[in-house]
């Protein structure tokens, strides 16, 4: 969970753009910073030049770096040792002559660091013994044979990126953490995502676990780490849009995607039903369907019970990746597994399908980076066309995986056309939600009231379930609220003794065949002195706030997690908190 930059070529303002390379990362790690750079002195010699801070790179006024041609840089999420100068990356050998980025955890490494005498650590990391291990290999053999030997002796899911003053190239190799290549002319980059690479090419290649690339000037060279062989790749055309990647006038990426969501929905609307037939097919005929998914993405999935039961006649169920592990016996030949995920790097749920590939079952994926992990790893990928997602919390990307379950659903009941009315209708909801001034502002209002308190209860039924558990996970990430989503026919099961006066409740309840036993659990909420916050298009003398919606049947699901988004929007606004970056989270969990 970081983010890594480099750059080699002839731009001698490689560290400016390495910098702006990891601001755009920063949503991947961002307790610290650093770049370091190969800089030629006058005597011809070569010192690597670094540059280190604590904090977010917008805190920081002095970033001004040398010219040089090769630089990598990297925004760190902390794992081994406390946020500090020392421990920010990159890490230098004792010589000062080779540095090294990293991403992910080297399980060994105490191992490692006992072979290792006479080197200086001034870090606590586990990073700056591969640095080391590096610089006792190359005594005998070269950059990247070092690189690849270390690598081959570390455990756990890992990313290395080294450059040296010895040769010039950029030695890069992965298992687990991400790492995506970008091709330019004269110059050639590299990420641990890519929309960082957007603004210099369109061209790339993920690398597979146990892949290395060594890039140079001219040209990418591929090998297996195993065998140190090179071997062909196919690279591929990214299809977003390198404004895709800025915030276009928005203040934050998070308000940028939550406006985009009508249009992402519009978009999957039309979508052709050819691209959805291969998964669609294989639901079919499936013996038994399995979700599965981390977060966000897991309540997305939860939502398909629902949504298939209802419209389709047909059970799903759901397994959160985090717990596959422990249900593995559901898992068989005759089971079709759907993945749902942002990045498709998130570490839960890629080692659990690796694991439930094992066991035969087929796997489908819908994910939002084409050529990501989950996406290689899948029989059946589908990218969910969200286009790119830059803040940490997902908002756009959610509402693209909760369309494509309605488009499932109505087509295996044959009724495609209602399905992609009923999405239609869903983003004009939205659109009117948005765009309503006095909407807004009951929901800045409530936002402002939620940013005061320490408890929140989110209440909804059936498919407003998920619902709720996607908008208090939306408030407990950005506005640090503890929020606690509630089924509600659940309350008089326990979670009513927490209710007294003034509590925040918030129920999601459009006028459906839920709304009278959505009232009941009102009623009993606002007898023990509850403030009721109704998310509803039919208000109630019992409602203390109503933040009005449009309905749009089972695509209401829609313009109320939109509520639940702008709320926690507004909350972390008001609490002056920057809701693109929240604290201790990161976008892509590649970390176990």
């Amino acid at each position: 969970m970081c983010g890594i930059f480099g750059y080699i070529g002839s731009n001698h303002r490689a560290g400016d753009i390495v910098l702006e390379g990891i601001k755009t990362l920063e949503y991947r790690g961002y307790d610290s910073w650093g770049i370091a750079q190969v800089i030629e002195k006058q005597s011809n010699t070569k010192i690597i030049a670094m540059k280190k801070a604590v904090g977010k790179i917008a805190a920081t006024t002095d970033t001004t770096l040398p010219d040089a041609t090769l630089a990598i840089g990297h925004t760190r999420w902390a794992t081994h040792g406390g946020v500090t100068e020392a421990n920010a990356h990159p890490h230098c050998d004792c010589s000062g002559t080779i540095a090294l980025i990293h991403n992910g955890i080297i399980e060994n490494y105490e191992e490692i660091k006992q072979t290792l005498t006479g080197h200086t650590f001034v870090s606590e990391t586990d990073s700056e013994v591969a640095i080391h291990a590096i610089e006792e290999k190359m005594h005998t053999i070269s950059l990247e044979e070092a690189v690849r030997s270390v690598f081959l002796e570390s455990r756990g899911c890992n990313a290395f990126i080294v450059i040296s003053t010895i040769e010039r190239k950029i030695v890069a190799v992965k298992r687990g953490s991400p790492l995506v290549v970008g091709f330019g002319t004269g110059e050639q980059f590299i990420a641990s995502d890519a929309p960082a690479l957007l603004p210099h090419t369109q061209t790339v290649y993920y690398l597979e676990d146990n892949e290395m690339a060594i890039l140079t000037d001219l040209k990418i060279r591929f090998l297996d780490a195993t065998t140190g062989k090179e071997k062909p790749i196919t690279p591929i055309t990214l299809t977003w849009s390198p404004s895709d990647a800025q915030k276009n006038g928005f203040s934050t990426f998070m308000e940028k995607e939550i406006e985009q969501q009508p249009m992402v929905i519009r978009t999957i609307a039309d979508r052709p039903t050819h691209e959805l037939q291969p998964l669609i097919s294989s639901i079919k005929n499936a013996s038994s369907v399995v979700f599965t998914g981390c977060g966000s993405a897991y309540y997305a999935c939860q939502e398909a019970p629902y949504i298939f039961s209802q419209v389709a006649g047909m059970h799903v169920d759901t397994v959160l990746a985090s717990e596959a592990a422990y249900r593995m016996p559901l898992f068989t030949d005759k089971t079709l597994t759907i993945a749902f995920s942002q990045s498709g790097e998130t570490m839960d749920l890629i080692e659990a399908i690796k694991e439930i590939k094992t066991h035969k079952s087929t796997i489908g994926a819908l994910v939002n980076v084409m050529g990501s992990t989950l996406y290689r790893l899948s029989d059946l990928s589908l990218v969910t066309l969200a286009g790119p997602e830059i803040a940490v919390a997902t908002t756009k990307d959610m509402a693209a995986k909760l369309s494509h379950i309605i488009r499932f659903a109505y087509y295996l009941s044959e009724n495609d056309t209602q399905g992609t009315k009923i999405l239609r209708d869903s983003a004009e909801a939205i659109d009117e939600l948005l765009h309503n001034t006095k909407t807004r502002e009951i929901i800045r209002r409530v936002a402002r009231t939620l940013a005061k308190t320490t408890t929140v209860f989110v209440l909804g039924r059936g498919p407003m379930y998920p619902i709720a558990l996607e908008t208090a996970l939306k408030i407990k990430e950005v506005s640090y609220v503890h929020a606690e989503a509630i089924p509600t026919g659940e309350l008089k099961h326990g979670p009513i003794a927490l209710i007294e006066k003034n509590t925040p409740c918030i129920l999601l309840m459009p006028n459906d065949g839920l709304y009278g036993a959505n009232l009941a659990g009102a009623m009993e909420m606002k007898a023990r002195g509850a403030t009721i916050i109704a998310v509803t298009d039919t208000p109630h003398p019992v409602m203390d706030i109503v933040i009005p919606i449009l309905t749009a049947g089972i695509g209401s699901i829609f313009p109320v997690l939109t509520v639940g988004q702008i709320l926690a929007l507004e909350a972390a606004s008001y609490k002056k908190l920057d809701p693109d970056k929240p604290k201790n989270l990161a976008k892509s969990v590649t970390v176990k």
